[in-house]
């Protein structure tokens, strides 16, 4: 049996009767599998119970529609939900803003179709990609240790090598003991630079008030207060790497496959980051945040 061509076929049918009342018993059946075993399979593909997966593919056709000049209890009434309240609810729980909120940010643009066989090819199996969380962060202040590199494909080794010297060296320690960063996340900032259009740097630092008590040998970054499309990586362990391809295939997802159809450009003047919050620390299970800055294409 083709898993994946079974579960595509329930993905697909979920996208083309999301209005209507779907059940997991319906679409097991549509699979070919037990009840038990396609709650199993589902998940493991997808990341997310069916149930979940479903209530996100509704919120994310309600997000686009909120460009459409219809009423939030018009959109949430389509889509299933029983109440103004239930809706901003749901909505503000994934996307981090209310419907209200959201509407500033919205494109318009209908998600694109989950397509397992293309996720596959970015390693993102177990991990879904929904439509990101839009959000505004004020300006803040990095300081760690830099690595310059370039983009034409260096990068891809130069920063798992980078990260693995954090790890040898214990950054980590140096960072608490001389910076006294404002919260426990480390942070992977990407920095051009204007006069060599190929290289960048790449910052492993953490979040401090000001920059008085950075040695010399550390870098510095003001990150710019921007609007940011976040991206969550799919759950991986360590070992093997597994975690550092779950990251790249996020990461060349967003800008092969999400940009050219979400409506957005990439911020002039932004700087992409990653967060590694407690998420991230251990062996097992490990997600992190990617945060793109973003503005509305006119």
């Amino acid at each position: 049996m083709d898993y994946t061509a079974c579960l595509q076929r329930t993905l697909d049918h979920i996208e083309d009767h999301l209005k209507e009342r779907l059940t997991a018993e319906e679409l097991a059946s549509l699979a070919g599998f037990s009840l038990y075993h396609f709650y199993k399979v589902f998940q493991s593909r997808t990341g997310l119970p069916v149930m979940e997966y479903i209530r996100r593919r509704r919120l994310a056709y309600a997000a686009a529609d909120l460009t459409s000049g219809r009423t939030l209890l018009e959109i949430a009434l389509d889509y299933g939900f029983e109440t103004h309240a239930g809706f901003t609810k749901a909505f503000r729980k994934t996307y981090g803003l209310t419907p209200e909120q959201y509407r500033i940010h919205a494109t318009g643009r209908v998600p694109e179709r989950v397509d397992l066989t293309k996720l596959a090819q970015y390693n993102m199996t177990g991990g879904m990609m929904m439509r990101p969380t839009i959000m505004t962060r004020p300006e803040f202040k990095l300081a760690g240790y830099a690595l310059e590199t370039r983009m034409t494909g260096e990068n891809m080794t130069d920063i798992p090598a980078f990260w693995n010297r954090y790890f040898e060296e214990n950054w980590m320690h140096d960072f608490h003991e001389v910076l006294s960063p404002v919260n426990h996340a480390e942070y992977g900032a990407c920095i051009m630079l204007p006069d060599k259009p190929e290289h960048f740097l790449y910052l492993i630092g953490v979040e401090v008030a000001d920059f008085d008590n950075v040695p010399e040998k550390m870098q510095t970054a003001v990150i710019p207060a921007s609007t940011y499309a976040v991206f969550t990586s799919p759950t991986a362990d360590r070992d093997g790497g597994a975690f550092t391809t779950a990251i790249q295939g996020m990461t060349t997802y967003v800008y092969n496959e999400w940009f050219p159809n979400s409506g957005y450009a990439y911020a002039k003047g932004g700087v992409d980051f990653e967060l590694y919050d407690e998420r991230s620390h251990g062996d097992k299970n490990l997600q992190m945040d990617l945060y793109v800055p973003v503005e509305k294409q006119e």
